[in-house]
């Protein structure tokens, strides 16, 4: 205990200094978790953006797949998988009046698939299909068309047929591109109109981790065999990844510049110090305080300021993260910028700041230690 009682009155003598030292490392600490806080926000929204409300593994085969379900069963006892449905798609084309428009058909198990697309929350306008024929349509497309609920419009299905459908409901998926293309039916509508009963096209599902999407699609194509073909979010977007990395790596740089900040100020500074500080310490070694408790001396300083300027670098950051996302808001009252708190990154960044300062205070240390009792009284 005594060389951190000696260490704490050394701070406490030079207040102003310690202060300084405190602030900076608070400042450096505040950086980390502000930013990663950003670039943890921005990856999340990206991939939101990209797969939030999509399919992050699907499988196919080159004929529809009628063993759905006993395959479904099959996949979702698979570790590390989320949520299991299926559906069967096919191109068309919708006719209203003399209009047309190519579209998606989208034959879903509307309940399974709550938890893959989230209908309930995109659903804007009237009411999920009960009966054969009846249909969901995206907002853009039925402003575009002028419908209204319980228009029928003709659905054409190259090789197939037409049928006769029904607007029951609008969604909203806020991507042009999905609101303008899928019809969204029940999935015994999509089996009838293109005359396959008891058949899927595809299984999609999500995992309870987006960046293992990879490796569990590897467990399911070993599990269910080579006749399927397994594909992932992953591996279809691989510039996406690449940002991702290089925004991570961007992070690890700040980590890097405001450890090699705090190692060298704080060195510096308690290189300082130990001159400034030579005769208390000539006075405790002539008392018969060993060279190792001297240098312990010096090394509980290095800790404590990490953890002072951790501690007030972790509120710093997340007083910083609160006033972005309070104050920098767009035209719709959400923030700019998305921010994620990461728990485990703020830990880390505390615990660098603290292995930083004692590392810092290492060579300081070493010279308090090697300080002559007789060169200290000489020197006055």
């Amino acid at each position: 205990m005594l060389p951190l009682q000696i260490s704490y009155r050394f701070l406490r003598s030079s207040l102003g200094q310690t202060i300084m030292i405190v602030l900076g490392i608070s400042v450096g600490v505040s950086v980390q978790v502000f930013i990663g806080s950003l670039i943890g926000g921005l990856q999340d929204s990206l991939v939101q953006t990209t797969i939030g409300n999509s399919s992050q593994i699907t499988i196919v085969r080159e004929d529809n797949i009628s063993d759905y379900q006993m395959l479904r069963d099959d996949i979702i006892a698979i570790e590390g998988i989320e949520s299991v449905s299926y559906a069967l798609d096919a191109p068309g084309t919708i006719i209203l009046d003399d209009v047309s428009k190519p579209i998606l058909l989208r034959g879903l198990d509307l309940e399974l698939s709550e938890d893959i697309y989230e209908l309930q929350e995109k659903l804007v306008e009237g009411v999920f299909p009960s009966a054969l024929n009846e249909i969901l349509i995206g907002k853009d497309l039925y402003e575009e068309l002028s419908l209204s609920l319980g228009d029928t419009m003709t659905l054409e299905i190259p090789l197939v047929g037409s049928d006769t459908m029904t607007v029951v409901g609008v969604y909203d998926f806020n991507v042009s591109q999905i609101n303008n293309l899928w019809i969204i039916s029940a999935l015994d509508t999509a089996q009838s109109v293109l005359e396959l009963p008891g058949q899927v096209s595809k299984i999609e599902m999500q995992v309870d981790d987006v960046f293992m999407a990879d490796s569990t699609a590897t467990v399911i194509s070993e599990e269910i065999g080579t006749e399927y073909e397994v594909s992932n979010w992953i591996d279809q977007n691989q510039e996406l990844l690449s940002g991702l990395q290089a925004q991570g790596s961007s992070s690890i740089m700040i980590q890097v510049f405001v450890t090699i900040s705090v190692v060298l100020g704080i060195s510096s500074v308690l290189a300082i110090t130990v001159i400034q500080k030579s005769k208390q310490i000539g006075i405790l070694k002539a008392m018969g305080v060993k060279d190792k408790t001297a240098s312990l001396i010096f090394l509980s300083q290095g800790f404590l300021l990490g953890i002072l300027g951790a501690i007030g670098g972790v509120l710093l950051g997340l007083l910083l993260t609160y006033a972005f996302s309070t104050f920098a808001l767009g035209p719709n009252g959400e923030p700019v910028v998305p921010l994620l708190i990461k728990p485990s990154f703020i830990m880390l960044s505390a615990v660098i700041a603290i292995i930083s300062s004692s590392v810092a205070s290492i060579i300081p240390a070493r010279r308090s230690s090697k300080l002559s009792i007789i060169e200290v009284i000489k020197n006055g």
